[in-house]
């Protein structure tokens, strides 16, 4: 099993400097063996692998100050973006070429196995030096990777840790069904519900004003520069936001239930839609169910993704389809008379079909789960 643990660094302006002429050299590399593999199809009519360009860095003599493994990791994320294109053509996508990154566009490098050691408070990175980390908890397993990534005008040390996860899974006994919304964030098949807190929408108003600063400042000047990391602070205020109300949010889902069933969304479809795009990524649903899942499989405790299709049509009382349109917020059904919020007929349809196939199917009774249940726990 894999973890990461990401701890902020403090290089000194000569570290930085160090820093910086390596992310220079690593995209100087990505883009000439990008270069070199476009070449080579366009005019031999042949694709170069992965292994034969690993075979040529080798004999790059420039790059004296940046470590064999670093330069080694370029190639390898070139050819996982080459595998990524030939797979959704092959799939029948029409993805975008691998493209050649600007000064901005590369962000990050990676020492695999060796080159990096933590010492006490300081990081070792070879070819650069000891660098100050704030290392706020122990690190559990083997590490096997150390990346280094640039944000704006701030650094961090991501460790790519292996480790045997023997906790045995838990026999389930709750078990939760949860729909994720706009109106509410999650509801869940007892009926609670959560807003959704908006970060992004709170900050809309600076980052407008912000962005209109910006539009008056002479381009690549000093004050655009520092406009630009201005509007950069605020965007990653609103990741650290999100992903700390996420991680918060699932922990309280994983400790209070066993079996955690999500719907199996295309998030990359529903932003399609331009009226709702902006809440959908304000949401943040896809970072919510992978922090879940994780914290689940640590925990021996299960999350399953179901079919999302029709489960705010279907009553959950009798089955039968009970048309509505999204600005029908209750659902009523002319069948068997139940009433209900949308999202709660939507939550517990959610849970019955993980029920009706993988957790009967297992022998495990289901907890009884009322139409007219109350919601018995906070998650706010």
């Amino acid at each position: 099993m894999r973890k990461s643990y990401k701890f902020r660094i403090y290089p000194n302006k000569e570290q930085e400097v160090a820093l910086e002429k390596t992310l220079d050299v690593c995209r100087y590399i990505y883009n000439e063996f990008l270069a070199d593999r476009k070449n080579a199809y366009e005019r031999c009519n042949r694709g170069l692998s992965t292994m034969e360009q690993l075979y040529q860095v080798r004999y790059l003599e420039f790059d004296t100050d940046v470590h064999s493994q670093v330069k080694q990791d370029v190639i390898r994320r070139l050819g996982n973006s080459f595998d990524a294109f030939f797979r959704r053509c092959m799939g029948g996508e029409t993805p975008g070429y691998p493209r050649f990154k600007g000064k901005k566009r590369y962000n990050s490098f990676c020492y695999v196995q060796s080159g990096f050691k933590i010492d006490g408070k300081k990081l070792r990175l070879s070819k650069i030096g000891d660098i100050k980390i704030i290392q706020h908890r122990e690190i559990e397993g083997k590490i096997k990777t150390c990346t280094i990534r640039r944000d704006g005008k701030q650094w961090y040390a991501t460790f790519s840790v292996e480790i045997e996860n023997n906790v045995m899974p838990v026999e389930p006994e709750t078990f939760v069904g949860i729909d994720v919304g706009l109106k509410s964030l999650i509801t869940l098949s007892d009926g609670t519900q959560l807003n959704p807190p908006k970060y992004y929408r709170e900050a809309e108003r600076r980052l407008k004003r912000e962005n209109r600063a910006l539009s008056h400042k002479k381009k690549f000047s000093n004050n655009w520069k520092k406009q630009v990391e201005k509007i950069n602070v605020l965007y990653r205020k609103i990741r650290n936001q999100r992903n700390d109300f996420n991680h918060k949010l699932s922990r309280e889902v994983v400790d209070n239930y066993d079996y955690i069933v999500f719907e199996d969304l295309n998030v990359k479809n529903m932003v399609k839609n331009h009226h709702l795009s902006k809440s959908i990524h304000d949401a943040s649903w896809g970072n919510l169910i992978q922090i879940t899942k994780y914290k689940a499989e640590e925990a021996g405790k299960f999350v399953e993704l179901v079919n999302p299709y029709n489960t705010s049509q279907l009553c959950s009382n009798c089955g039968k389809k009970v048309k509505k349109s999204l600005a029908m917020r209750t659902h009523e059904c002319t069948h068997c008379g139940l009433i209900l919020d949308r999202d709660i007929n939507a939550a517990i349809n959610i849970l019955n079909r993980a029920v009706g196939t993988t957790v009967g199917a297992c022998g495990v009774e289901p907890l009884g789960l009322s139409m007219n249940q109350e919601a018995t726990k906070s998650l706010a």
